[in-house]
């Protein structure tokens, strides 16, 4: 038999005296500390005393409150904890709100967060180049879609058209969507395996062959490594960005990029080290290079600027010395015929032909680690020790040759050019 009406609810809230007034069954009606008034469920549960809320007076009527506590009476008697049912209920109503929210982000919208988030610290090129390929190869069969609505179907629909005609962009634009889907599944707006992913997946799907001349470097023109001490010599007469630069790059077998983006923040020199974010790497693995003590000596004469971060500043939107200052200054040193990439060559054909260093030591010196995903799993080592000897030899080899008065008497004439264009 029930003990409650409205006038007598309507009298405890009233009186606002706190405390729980018993309906009968398992319902009582709450005062809370505020004067508002409540619905309580009361029940055993494993023998603990357990509170469900039924919600507020006068949004839940008395009778509505007689309704929810009977409904509630009922799962207990088929073994269900009412507070448990209610709790999964609101998660699964949850979920499928995530759903529907993840379902609006779409892949084109995730590029643009992507390219927001890591877009930092690339030049305006590459940030063109790298949304350029999503448009034109991705976003007509996946652009629309959710990054959960993407699966290996879609993936292999983007790249079939490009996979042999197009071999090294199919390959980058695959790195870019496993990229994308990677960061929306951190998000919360995907799970299980990346549908991008080349090792064990797409692998046996597109053939390797073409992957394989995906990834043939092309072959940029490089300086025989017999050569290098006297251009190094030159440089060192050079008190400018543009050689400094140019030094940097070649004693320490960093991508031209890696070189234009340095920041102060980035180098230790107690430690000798090199440190490069993810984000700033081709592979997107943060990488440590060690610094010999030609190139220490070579950070010491470069000018920090004050309100600019980066070793080689600039006047222009990047912030940064102009991508091809290096180039130009080659080329004014009369050597038209090797590119700022092709000082990697040089320094791996001198290691190959005049160290003893292993393979990997070699390749890890210039960011490239060709272990399989089985062997990198258990090797985690990045050889950093080993590489600081190699590249210390590399450094030495390098400034080997002392500047001569034949160098120096060809340099006069172009020095006043030089700055300027630097």
């Amino acid at each position: 038999m029930t003990k409650l009406t409205v006038a007598g609810v309507n009298k405890l809230l009233k009186e606002r005296k706190q405390g729980m007034t018993n309906d009968g069954q398992g319902l009582y009606f709450r005062i809370t500390p505020s004067g508002g008034g409540g619905w309580i469920f009361r029940y055993r549960s494993a023998g603990k005393l357990r509170d469900m809320g039924l919600g507020s007076f006068p949004d839940v009527s008395l009778q509505s409150a007689r309704m929810k506590a009977a409904d509630a009476r009922k799962l207990i008697a088929h073994g269900v904890d009412p507070l448990r049912e209610r709790d999964l209920e609101r998660e699964a109503e949850r979920e499928a709100q995530r759903a529907s929210a993840a379902k609006a982000v779409t892949f084109e919208i995730l590029v643009g967060d992507y390219i927001k988030a890591h877009g930092g610290s690339w030049s305006e090129k590459w940030r063109k180049g790298w949304l350029s390929k999503m448009e034109r190869f991705a976003f007509p069969s996946i652009g629309s879609l959710p990054a959960s609505g993407i699966a290996t179907e879609q993936v292999v629909e983007v790249l079939k058209p490009i996979w042999h005609s197009k071999p090294r962009t199919a390959d980058e634009v695959r790195g870019q969507i496993e990229q994308v889907l990677d960061a929306a599944k951190a998000r919360g707006l995907r799970e299980g395996e990346n549908p991008a992913r080349w090792r064990g997946h797409l692998d046996n799907l597109l053939s390797r062959d073409a992957k394989k001349d995906a990834r043939k470097r092309t072959h940029f023109a490089a300086m025989r490594w017999q050569a290098l001490p006297a251009l190094i010599a030159e440089l060192q007469l050079l008190e400018i960005l543009p050689s400094f630069a140019a030094q940097l790059l070649i004693l320490t077998g960093a991508r031209a990029r890696m070189v234009g983006l340095a920041r102060w923040d980035e180098f230790d020199l107690e430690a000798r080290t090199w440190a490069l974010s993810a984000e700033r790497m081709k592979m997107r693995k943060e990488f440590v290079i060690p610094l010999a003590d030609p190139v220490v000596e070579l950070l010491s004469k470069i000018p920090s600027v004050a309100d600019s971060p980066y070793l080689f500043p600039g006047r222009g939107k990047s912030g940064v010395m102009h991508a091809n200052a290096v180039r130009n200054l080659l080329h004014a040193l009369n050597h038209d015929d090797i590119t700022r990439h092709g000082f990697r060559s040089t320094f791996r054909d001198w290691a190959a032909e005049r160290t003893n260093y292993a393979r990997e030591i070699c390749e890890m010196a210039l960011a490239h680690d060709e272990r399989d995903q089985t062997e990198g799993a258990y090797s985690r080592t990045d050889f950093l020790e080993k590489r600081r000897g190699l590249m210390s030899d590399w450094a030495s080899f390098a400034v080997s040759t002392s500047s001569d008065n034949v160098i120096q008497a060809r340099l006069v004439g172009k020095r006043g050019m030089l700055e300027i264009e630097s």
